[in-house]
């Protein structure tokens, strides 16, 4: 008999998703935000949200590893409840040190704690679902995610603007209370791996085979994950430093709306994320992952869209933000659909005793390039004051040329 989809344990993991990616997407909003209009420097917002990527990319593969030798579970409610932790302990040391070192330290931390989490997350997909169900449960965790991702965002900018940023760290913080609780009663299927060897010798090997899987068994997905790196470094970093940047310290707008639509904005990535996501779902039988170089082709050109656009337009504020909010969402919704191909076809073709690993070797490595690109974009949009749109020009060229080189390593996919 065909297994449903939406059986009592994959819809506890769709809720718990809600629930803690909105707060995370709240609270990932916020804290940047803060500290850009707490200093008003482009160049330390890109440090700064590059020193939280270390740790995502430092635990990504030990949460993969882990995901495949702990009941995924457990994995999900003990790090729920330490980023609830991690929340309240930033809330109780506020104005009693120095608010960059604070920063820095919490969003490293809730960073790390996410790269750990995302890869037990996806490992779960192929425990709770058939494999004619992987792109369709894909797509519904894809759009969960962007749905919490739209809401947080725009809450959060409205929540802030209005109340600051305290109460916003609080509702974040029950949010993941909440998701903790919930997910306590997943039911998840679980082979407990054994292991002789040591925990570091264990990580060793399990990483090393990974890789050897990845290089040797796949190579398609090693050569993918090159393309998606490159794509982090120029092209989501600038979305990621830029569109905030742009929002509240370039357009002349007043803090209270800058703040509001900035959210806004954060909401439209989520919206085509969201749209991407629904998209993939209804025309999952018809989407194949030999033409997903296409998909990021249609994204540079977005972001080409983007910086033409604002040549023109950076003395009509409402106008110049509208062009942000379309490219945003057009960047997102084919990048959407792109990562449920790419997550669809890692599951299918990786046996389930390798998938955590996998999955976290692929999060890893695409990850690596994002402070990179964090620094580089905060220190290109700070030289280039006054003639921002260049910055956006730089990154929908760069992203066109690596589409365009490497298309046909996603034909060879198949």
């Amino acid at each position: 008999m065909k297994q449903k989809l939406f059986s009592k344990d994959f819809t506890l993991v769709i809720i718990g998703q809600i629930i803690s990616l909105f707060g995370n997407a709240a609270v990932r909003f916020a804290l940047p935000l803060y500290l850009l209009n707490y200093t008003g420097s482009s160049a330390l917002y890109g440090t700064v949200t590059a020193c939280a990527f270390v740790p995502a990319i430092l635990l990504s593969p030990v949460g993969g590893m882990i995901a495949d030798r702990v009941n995924k579970k457990n994995i999900m409610v003990i790090l729920d409840f330490f980023t609830a932790a991690v929340i309240l302990t930033f809330l109780l040391l506020m104005g009693k040190i120095s608010l960059v070192l604070l920063m820095i330290v919490t969003l490293m931390l809730l960073y790390g704690i996410a790269g750990a989490y995302q890869p037990s997350v996806q490992a779960s997909v192929p425990a709770l679902v058939s494999p004619e169900q992987f792109v369709a449960a894909n797509s519904v965790i894809n759009t969960i995610s962007s749905f919490a991702s739209l809401l947080g965002p725009v809450l959060g900018g409205i929540l802030y603007s209005a109340y600051g940023i305290k109460l916003v760290l609080w509702v974040c913080a029950a949010c993941f209370l909440l998701s903790a609780a919930m997910e306590i009663f997943i039911n998840i299927p679980f082979v407990r791996q054994d292991s002789a060897a040591g925990v570091w010798e264990t990580i060793r090997k399990d990483f090393a085979e990974s890789v050897r899987f990845i290089r040797k068994e796949k190579p398609a997905i090693g050569k993918g994950l090159f393309t998606v790196s490159g794509i982090n470094l120029f092209l989501a970093s600038m979305i990621m430093v830029g569109v905030p940047y742009l929002v509240t310290e370039v357009l002349p707008f007043n803090a209270a709306l800058a703040s509001k639509l900035c959210g806004f904005a954060e909401g439209a990535l989520a919206a085509g994320g969201l749209t991407g996501g629904i998209l993939a779902g209804v025309l999952a039988k018809k989407l194949s992952v030999k033409r997903a170089g296409n998909l990021i082709m249609a994204c540079a050109g977005c972001v080409l869209a983007m910086g033409m656009l604002l040549l023109f337009l950076l003395t009509a504020p409402i106008a110049a933000y509208a062009v942000l909010v379309a490219g945003c969402f057009g960047v997102m919704l084919f990048s959407s659909i792109f990562t449920v191909l790419m997550f669809s076809f890692v599951q299918s073709e990786t046996p389930q005793n390798l998938i955590g690993k996998v999955v976290a070797l692929m999060f890893t490595v695409s990850m690596c390039a994002q402070p990179l690109g964090n620094i580089l974009y905060g220190v290109l949009f700070e030289v280039c004051q006054g003639y921002e749109f260049i910055v956006v020009l730089f990154s929908g060229v760069v992203s066109m040329a690596i589409a365009a080189g490497t298309k046909n390593i996603f034909r060879e996919i198949s």
